[in-house]
């Protein structure tokens, strides 16, 4: 079996669009592959700042004759559609295809037969079909050509078998093509010269020689062992930073990190405005102290090899810190100098949204949906002083005008508590204006003190009512405005506190002060819609937790359950039940029931009116029959009281005990008895009951399985 290797130099990659693009090229060129009939065992992609490679292992050298078949349009279809497929499937006429009665209708359908060869006649295509069909988030021209990439191309390897294949990549206009090769250049500062390679083993032994460790994975490994060894020589702690040593991978091929030092005069600086400056604009990695207080170190990361132990480079970048540093500090100091409350008139000129209103009549409504959320769940903020969630709605965005936000959005509630601090305002009060953003995704915190709670369930939900209201719902994969992540903080806060709360109440209490406002009376909030998106994102949440998203159905069809933790509870229980014997029995006895009663409603049209009511016990003949109405009797007497206390795993106890009695009438008794009408009818009723008395606690018929 041969490998192909491919391998393409341009210039410096963006690093976030790295992986992605080698990932998709990978694709690519496999999809070419088994589009050709051609099967491989591996195929493994790379990339560095300056190149995306390839190496795909186990390729036969010769490819086997294929058969494709294609499905047309049916017989008699319109000659548009005729022609347009004749035109794909590359047929001359309708008489060198075949019509088939598929059970659905005739449908035309065309076979090609494609004749095998060498698999290098075909590759070339293949490499450049992918070259082309790459996506970039951005790309652009070079010269006079017309070909468009994310960087200007330099060279390509196409190697097959150790040869390389005949081809070339046209960029247009007057540029000479770029030709197959097997030449590429190492780092573009440590090395020299062209590398001719032979095979991938080769190609990246050489690369590694002319300082290009080609793994990203690798790089990150040796960044961080690196830089946490660099930490611990000088009694220091890396601070862990996944996104930045991801980043910092895509900037470097041979990474060479350096230890520099924060000027003192910079340390009153909070922490957080430090590791955003040096991270945001430098790439640094920060350190931080054994007792975990952040250090006047950081380490930068060369792509270069120097001299002089990196005196040079450690020197010039504590200089740029310096410079960054300075702009905060200027920020830190101004920004302390005007309160709070004084930053609100400002936020009246910043607008939201044009039909939602500005940051101000925002914050006015955050203020007074979080009093409405305290008094509609009193026995969860018992104790909060109803004046401090005032004043933390208040302010909660007051930061946004600060210049220290302007220079590091990141910062926001985060520089208000600070500013908050030094006002001296209560502590919970401080904590909330920075808490009330979170969570911000599944890996975040959620605040659990009651007044980042209340702040944050305000802060998420006028969002949620106001969007809504003005039908801006996020589509498919498109939310700008993050109105998944606001849904599933809500649901984090309530569920990860057990806060009971109607979020229908909440929703109406959102949407009042939305109606009051000028720019707010664009229209109400599909409420339906609305819980509707919430029950996608519980699904979402809940699925990682092994809670399967049919049974949230099951509960969410009851209709108004707008509770959450009760919600939850119901679906656990539910969970428990069905995994049982008995709950496994009973639903198929439900199907069962259910089945029979629908089948017989589609028949007779005035059937679903004269099932109105229970069964009656007079009707009753067969002792099974009895003894399924004596049990039902029994079961609803329990549920009910069950349910009232909330006490679900009680409830479906109760209905387990249906199970034998349901089992043993439908061994023995016939539902549809022809001559006696009034007895079917009773029984039909029985089967109805039951359906009812287990819907009450979900809907079975949701259930799969």
């Amino acid at each position: 079996m041969a490998k192909l290797l491919v391998e393409l130099l341009s210039e410096e990659i963006p690093a976030r669009m790295q992986a992605r693009a080698a990932e998709d090229f990978r694709k690519l060129v496999v999809d070419g592959l088994r589009a050709a009939g051609l099967v491989f065992a591996d195929a493994r992609a790379f990339a560095t700042p300056r190149r995306l490679a390839l190496a795909v292992d186990g390729i036969p050298a010769s490819r086997p004759d294929t058969t494709d078949e294609r499905r047309g349009p049916r017989v008699g279809a319109p000659d548009g559609a005729i022609q347009g497929f004749l035109k794909g499937a590359g047929l001359a006429s309708l008489e060198q295809a075949e019509k088939r009665d598929t059970g659905k209708g005739e449908f035309w359908f065309a076979v090609v037969h494609k004749k095998g060869g060498p698999t290098a006649d075909i590759l070339p295509e293949i490499v450049l079909a992918a070259i082309r069909g790459l996506s970039w988030p951005k790309s652009m021209r070079w010269g006079t050509g017309t070909f468009a990439w994310v960087r200007p191309l330099h060279s390509i390897i196409a190697m097959f078998d150790g040869k390389v294949l005949p081809g070339a990549l046209e960029l247009g206009g007057d540029m000479a093509p770029i030709a197959f090769g097997d030449r590429t250049r190492g780092h573009r500062f440590l090395s020299h010269g062209a590398i001719k390679v032979v095979d991938f083993s080769d190609y990246a032994r050489q690369l590694r020689k002319a300082r290009v460790i080609l793994d990203a994975r690798e790089r990150k490994a040796v960044i961080h062992a690196k830089v946490a060894t660099l930490a611990a020589d000088a009694g220091l702690r890396l601070r862990e930073d996944d996104g930045l040593l991801d980043e910092v991978a895509g900037l470097v091929e041979w990474p060479s990190p350096h230890m520099g030092t924060i000027d003192p005069a910079f340390m009153d600086v909070p922490a957080e405005v430090l590791i955003t400056s040096m991270r945001a604009h430098q790439r640094y990695f920060a350190c931080v102290k054994p007792d975990g207080a952040l250090a006047n170190r950081f380490v930068i990361v060369a792509n270069t090899l120097t001299h002089d132990g990196g005196t040079e480079i450690i020197a010039g970048n504590e200089r740029v810190l310096r410079a960054r540093l300075s702009d905060a500090k200027f920020f830190w100091d101004q920004d302390r100098k005007v309160k709070l409350a004084d930053r609100l008139p400002a936020l009246d000129g910043i607008v939201f949204h044009a039909k939602l209103g500005t940051q101000g009549e925002r914050v006015k409504r955050i203020a007074a949906l979080a009093k409405a959320i305290v008094a509609l769940e009193p026995e969860f903020f018992r104790g909060v002083d109803p004046a401090d969630v005032e004043l933390a709605a208040t302010l909660c965005k007051a930061d946004l005008t600060s210049g220290m936000v302007g220079e590091f959005p990141e910062l926001q509630g985060v520089m208000g508590r600070y500013y908050a601090r030094g006002e001296g305002l209560p502590l919970p009060v401080c904590d909330a204006i920075a808490e009330h953003y979170q969570p911000v995704g599944p890996s975040d915190s959620c605040p659990t003190a009651p007044i980042s709670v209340v702040v944050a369930l305000a802060d998420k939900i006028d969002i949620l009512v106001g969007f809504w209201g003005i039908k801006e719902t996020p589509t498919g994969s498109r939310d700008p405005y993050a109105l998944r992540r606001a849904a599933l903080g809500v649901i984090r806060l309530l569920t990860e506190n057990n806060l009971r709360l109607a979020l229908d109440a909440v929703f109406d209490a959102a949407e009042s002060r939305h109606l009051q406002s000028e720019r707010g009376r664009e229209g109400v909030a599909d409420r339906a819609h609305l819980l509707d998106f919430f029950a996608d994102r519980l699904k979402v949440q809940v699925r990682e937790r092994g809670v399967r998203h049919d049974l949230v159905d099951a509960v969410f069809a009851l209709g108004g359950e707008d509770d959450l933790v009760r919600l939850l509870a119901r679906v656990t229980a539910l969970q428990e039940f069905v995994g049982t014997e008995d709950g496994k029995n009973l639903l198929v006895a439900y199907n069962r029931a259910a089945n029979i009663v629908k089948a017989e409603e589609r028949k007779e049209k005035d059937l679903a009116a004269r099932l109105a009511g229970d069964a009656d016990p007079a009707l009753l003949e067969a002792p099974e029959e009895k003894a399924v109405h004596a049990a039902l009797t029994v079961a609803r007497a329990a549920v009910d009281p069950a349910l009232a206390r909330e006490d679900f795993t009680a409830a479906m106890a109760a209905l387990a005990a249906l199970r034998a009695p349901l089992d043993a009438f439908f061994d023995k008794v016939t539902v549809n008895v022809a001559e006696n009408p009034p007895l079917r009818l009773n029984r039909l009723k029985l089967l109805r009951d039951i359906r009812a008395a287990v819907d009450g606690v979900a809907d079975f018929s949701r259930i799969e399985g």
